[in-house]
């Protein structure tokens, strides 16, 4: 095994990011020569020696139990998100999963009428990948009326939300906050390789977005894991001006891996009254959502 891999990765980046102070610890002695913690240091914190917990951070241990596990995530400070991450690192180190290219994702006849349904605010279908498989017609003008309306319906020309963040101008340009959705996407797709190691389409995202993002590579390696759920951020779009809503991400049952993205706004806010606007100044085209029928994505 080369390097330390993704779970060898990951408890280095959360080791090097804690104080002292953070877990307790008194700190003697001359300057540190490490960020965050010392190795010997968080082992003692988890109750194991400091060769294994090395070996682990090296990539030289696979099987870790369970027990070890919480031990080191409550050493770590880990969350909830962050421990069924480190979880699912450890699985993944255990069985060494080969990269495969699964098939496209295909948008089900109920989530696309899911999508019809809420057509009076900005909506989208994300899948696995943060690929748009469909939008309605207030979420594409108001997230990328740059880009054509049939796009996510040839996966050739999918869009990906996560590329369109840190590669289009556009999309930079929109949020008033871009680092902190920035921040917040990353999260999420840290969630996602997570979840699968095996994906070699979301292997080749996240190296497209390193070799042509600075920003990228630096939120990426802090290892931060958060998936997405509700925010609210400052939008300057360039037809209706400053536009604030609400970002909330829905599961949906029968696609476990795509998730339904909405945003709302304040009752009788002049948000409201912007997507209004937006909605009038595009025209209404919630029938093209049906005539795409179930094609496969």
């Amino acid at each position: 095994m080369n390097g330390p891999g993704p779970l060898g990765a990951f408890l280095q980046a959360r080791r090097t990011q804690l104080k002292p102070d953070d877990v307790g610890l008194r700190d003697f002695g001359p300057r540190r020569r490490v960020a965050g913690l010392r190795r010997e240091e968080l082992a003692q914190l988890a109750g194991v020696s400091v060769s294994y917990y090395a070996r682990l951070e090296q990539g030289l241990s696979r099987g870790a139990s369970t027990e070890v596990l919480d031990a080191i995530a409550r050493a770590l400070l880990l969350d909830d998100h962050e421990r069924a991450h480190l979880g699912r690192l450890a699985d993944a180190s255990r069985h060494a999963p080969r990269l495969r290219r699964p098939r496209p994702e295909r948008l089900a006849d109920e989530t696309r009428d899911l999508l019809r349904a809420v057509d009076g605010v900005p909506a989208i279908v994300l899948g696995r990948r943060t690929d748009v498989l469909a939008w309605n017609t207030l979420g594409h003008a108001l997230l990328a009326g740059h880009l054509d309306f049939d796009a996510p319906q040839d996966p050739a020309r999918r869009p990906n939300m996560s590329r369109m963040l840190f590669l289009d101008l556009h999309c930079r340009e929109l949020y008033a906050d871009w680092r902190r959705k920035a921040r917040a996407v990353v999260g999420n797709l840290r969630v996602a390789v997570g979840r699968h190691p095996e994906d070699a389409l979301l292997a080749e995202l996240i190296g497209e977005l390193t070799m042509n993002s600075p920003e990228f590579v630096a939120l990426w390696g802090d290892h931060r894991v958060a998936p997405c759920d509700a925010a609210s951020y400052d939008l300057r779009h360039p037809v209706v001006g400053s536009v604030t809503v609400t970002q909330q991400t829905l599961s949906i049952a029968r696609s476990p891996d795509q998730s339904l993205i909405v945003c709302t706004t304040p009752a009788g806010s002049s948000s409201e009254e912007a997507l209004a606007l937006l909605g009038q100044a595009g025209g209404s085209r919630a029938g093209d959502i049906e005539k795409a029928g179930a094609v496969e994505t």
